[in-house]
């Protein structure tokens, strides 16, 4: 099989030490919760040694006896083989030609219940998973076949998986060495309702009589008992207190996001305390029901969130200097005089390989239903760009081999979109206000765009379904592509218009020239008031003026 980013967990899987992964964040809205009907799901996959490209494996039929390489997505370490299947989907993304989608983030939870000796690490048993199934309670079955036959070699891993008419929650954690598979719980997501996970394991109760809307490894409750990890009724069995406790950084960095997503929908109010590091309040549910439609474009902008309007706003602490800057680089955790401090986790983070929001339609053919809204970088300066899972190709600017992390390339998007963010992390306060302003008009006029394509996509496959792809195929590409060559633009126009601390003066969509012909005197903004008063406060004397 052929590789999905060796990287793509290479920081998703960020435990060290006693320390759980802070990495990628995955939202969810039911399709009876969403303004038109459709499952949305999102996915951030941060690293910082991730690549930002789309991978893609076409339909296939392989031979009797076929056997498939299972490679560690963190590492590329050969970790087995297992017999290949007859015939595997088309995959683009994480998202297949039958609208199902995967994706994931990891929790952890406890290390003695890693595995080394199995085969099916998290990477894998996704896109293999994604290959082979149909719907998503059918890949929910593939996934722990997988891990039941093979053994599970990763840690603690939240998984959500979702088609175009429902979506899940999957917690699996391995048992240890010489135990081979998982214990793993899976909870359908009510259609009216939106759920989150964020590198926390999240299910508590299990409803074990409703086999509709969950489904569960038979020896869940009576491992955690055999380990010592619960005690007392199965109707009091709590997946996150038996495999993955509550600790500071599980709620402060990782709770703390899915909180940050619900409570744009619904009050959320009376959890606070909770996400900001205290155990001991109640926990925030599974699932909540919004108190309005959410829109595939509210879930993209709920990946570009750092806090805002919160005790916890990135911009509205020191940290985010004169510039207002909502990031902090890493290491998250700093000491000063012996005392411990942090910096908060957001959903949108520097260090983010791509960004997807699937969306899955259930009115339309699989063909032209699924669309896999694809972005690089962090999504809070990138674009969202519509690839529809049916596509024939990748664009060249998301292609694999066009640069890596150690090349630049001016035809990748993954270094165009790095570029523009990387300056504007050095002037955020202004530029921030030039780039919400071309991510507006491209992602609006993609979804404005949508309609039109969707029916001649719809009229092209009553006469042929590839006929229909091959159109879809060409919107895909050259949409991304226009959109990484205006993000150039974009970048070439911040640098003119910000350098050395300037900003040039603008007339009529142009930069401004004197009556001569030569540039206008650019304008000094200089700091605001609170950056000023924190330089005196800090070396005033010094700097006194006479």
């Amino acid at each position: 099989m052929k590789k999905y980013a060796i990287a793509l967990a290479a920081a998703l899987f960020l435990a060290m030490g006693g320390t759980k992964a802070e990495a990628c964040t995955d939202l969810i809205v039911g399709k009876k919760a969403s303004v038109d009907g459709s499952v949305i799901i999102s996915y951030a996959a941060d690293s910082h040694t991730l690549y930002g490209v789309m991978y893609r494996w076409p339909a296939a039929t392989h031979p009797k006896g076929a056997m498939l390489d299972v490679v560690e997505w963190d590492t590329g370490k050969p970790l087995g083989r297992i017999p290949q299947v007859e015939r595997t989907y088309s995959v683009v993304g994480n998202m297949n030609e039958h609208q199902v989608a995967i994706t994931e983030s990891t929790f952890g939870g406890r290390h003695e219940l890693v595995d080394t000796t199995g085969i099916m690490d998290y990477g894998s048993l996704i896109y293999i998973a994604l290959q082979r199934s149909r719907s998503a309670r059918e890949a929910i079955k593939v996934m722990t076949d997988l891990v039941a036959a093979h053994g599970y070699y990763s840690s603690g891993e939240s998984f959500t998986i979702a088609d175009k008419n429902e979506a899940w929650i999957m917690e699996m954690i391995g048992k240890g060495p010489g135990r081979k598979g998982a214990v793993w719980v899976a909870i359908r997501i009510p259609d009216d309702c939106i759920a989150a996970h964020a590198n926390q394991a999240r299910i508590h109760h299990i409803p074990f009589g409703d086999k509709e809307n969950c489904m569960y490894s038979p020896d869940i409750v009576s491992f955690a008992r055999e380990k010592g990890y619960f005690k007392g009724a199965d109707k009091d069995f709590s997946f996150v207190n038996a495999y993955c406790p509550y600790e500071f950084d599980g709620l402060r960095a990782c709770e703390a996001r899915v909180w940050a997503f619900f409570r744009k929908f619904t009050d959320m109010s009376k959890y606070e305390q909770f996400v900001r590091g205290d155990a001991s309040k109640e926990p925030m549910p599974l699932y909540v029901r919004p108190t309005r439609k959410i829109s595939v474009q509210d879930v993209q902008n709920a990946m570009r969130d750092h806090y805002e309007g919160t005790s916890m706003d990135m911009v509205e602490e020191p940290g985010s200097g004169a510039y207002k800057v909502p990031y902090r680089w890493r290491p998250m955790n700093f000491t000063v005089d012996g005392q411990k401090y942090l910096h908060e986790r957001a959903i949108a983070t520097q260090q983010t390989g791509f960004v997807i929001v699937p969306q899955m339609r259930n009115w339309l053919p699989d063909e032209i239903g699924g669309i896999l809204w694809f972005g690089v970088d962090d999504a809070n300066t990138a674009v969202f760009t519509p690839v529809y899972s049916s596509t024939l190709a990748v664009p060249e600017c998301y292609r694999e081999g066009n640069g890596d992390l150690l090349t630049f390339s001016w035809t990748s998007a993954f270094w165009i979109y790095n570029w523009v963010a990387n300056m504007a992390y050095h002037k955020y306060s202004f530029m921030i206000k030039d780039i919400r302003k071309v991510q507006s008009e491209l992602e609006d006029g993609y979804r404005d765009r949508i309609p039109a394509i969707d029916k001649a996509a719809q009229t092209l496959y009553e006469k042929s379904p590839e006929e229909a792809r091959r159109f879809l195929t060409w919107f895909s590409t050259t949409t991304a592509e226009s959109a990484t060559a205006r993000w150039k633009e974009l970048g070439e126009y911040l640098l003119v218009k910000y350098i050395d601390g300037n900003v040039k003066k603008e007339e009529n969509g142009h930069f401004k020239r004197n009556p001569y012909g030569l540039p206008a005197a650019p304008e000094w903004p200089g700091y605001d008031e609170e950056y000023y008063r924190s330089i005196v406060k800090e070396g005033g004397e010094n700097l006194k003026a006479k």
